[in-house]
């Protein structure tokens, strides 16, 4: 791992995430008073050690951070980065769940926490978890268009197309002139029988693109096939 690990993580639940503890070293210790100057010096040498890829005693020092400050946001984010690119992904978990309360700014890190975290969530099989903040990653990412298809498709293969609809007609809500998002819900619902809403999302797409025959031809293949 290189020198920048630490900031690779300076990437980004909802309301119901605020009830979340920390793990489980940070409550078996908390301290009595909470201490912001001594995290913020274990904070310190912590990065130290991370830049030097001494990582055991970068993760040592975090924690003493953490512990004397459960609310030091900086140190549970470059913890999770650590625990990200050691592949320990249930310590990971916690900690971007935390930083995403901890952190009230929609910072660049935010952003990327919740994009981290919902693909965690969803290679876990955590799926019930991983959509309501999959919805977050796109609200605050509108322009990611990328995550949303790798999303929907992955709660597709999964037998959740309720989900997959949730995505898609999420993104619809910050990226409404995008044809191919419209096209791709109206695919799913069409395969689901919902024909009337998949011929409005098809419509859509080729009202955006009105030079696409592509567009125009599933419009005129579905409004045949209802006609019939």
């Amino acid at each position: 791992m290189k020198t920048s690990l630490r900031f690779l993580l300076s990437i980004a639940l909802f309301t119901m995430l605020s009830g979340l503890a920390l793990p489980s070293f940070a409550q078996s210790r908390a301290p009595a008073v909470i201490d912001t100057e001594l995290a913020q010096t274990h904070y310190r040498r912590g990065n130290t050690y991370n830049n030097m890829e001494r990582y055991d005693e970068a993760i040592e020092e975090y924690q003493l951070s953490i512990t004397a400050d459960p609310n030091f946001a900086d140190s549970v984010r470059n913890l999770a980065n650590i625990f990200y690119f050691q592949e320990r992904y249930e310590e990971t978990i916690p900690l971007l769940q935390r930083f995403i309360v901890l952190q009230k700014e929609t910072i660049a890190g935010k952003i990327a926490a919740y994009n981290t975290l919902g693909q965690l969530l969803r290679d876990a099989k955590r799926y019930d978890e991983a959509i309501e903040v999959d919805l977050l990653a796109i609200e605050h990412d509108p322009e990611n268009s990328s995550q949303v298809y790798v999303m929907a498709n992955t709660y597709f293969n999964a037998g959740l197309t309720h989900d997959a609809v949730r995505i898609y007609k999420k993104a619809l809500t910050v990226a409404p002139n995008d044809a191919f998002i419209h096209r791709s819900l109206g695919r799913m619902l069409e395969d689901e029988g919902m024909l009337q809403e998949a011929l409005l999302e098809y419509r859509a797409a080729a009202d955006l693109n009105p030079d696409s025959q592509f567009y125009r031809d599933l419009v005129m293949g579905l409004e045949s096939r209802l006609a019939q």
